[in-house]
């Protein structure tokens, strides 16, 4: 069960899809995308999110903070193939003090194939368990530009 916000979300500006094609490396013998491949796509996605929203996750990290995945899951539920187009649709349901989490929805022409989920832990460059500063917080409110 998850532990609600610390912080309110707003339903209308915490979600962006970003789309990606399927390359054939991304695909195993059978033609299908290798479920390992999944996480990737949503890390592309949450990676995204963030520069919608105006910031690069590389300047987090030269400032010496890092979003540390510290859980991760799948459920998989249709197969994605070479050349696929896909939106996958990444949404911050959830904003604590040190930790956020991220939900996702991957789907090919409207069909839902794939949905996932991401925790992380705010961490400094030793990895020690950090708050959120307050200019991180602002930039995870905001809506995309």
């Amino acid at each position: 069960m998850a532990t609600p916000s610390l912080f309110p979300l707003d339903p209308a500006t915490s979600s962006s899809t970003v789309r990606v094609r399927v390359r054939f490396d991304e695909t195993d013998a059978m033609g299908i995308v290798h479920h390992g491949r999944y996480l990737i796509f949503l890390e592309i996605a949450r990676v995204e999110w963030l520069r919608k929203r105006g910031i690069r996750y590389a300047d987090w990290a030269a400032g010496g903070r890092h979003l540390a995945v510290v859980e991760a899951s799948c459920k998989y539920m249709q197969s994605a193939r070479f050349d696929d187009e896909l939106d996958v649709e990444v949404t911050l349901s959830e904003l604590r003090a040190a930790s956020l989490r991220f939900t996702y929805v991957i789907r090919r022409g409207g069909e839902a194939l794939t949905e996932g989920m991401t925790r992380h832990a705010c961490v400094d460059d030793a990895g020690k368990l950090r708050r959120l500063e307050e200019a991180m917080l602002d930039v995870l409110r905001r809506p995309e530009a």
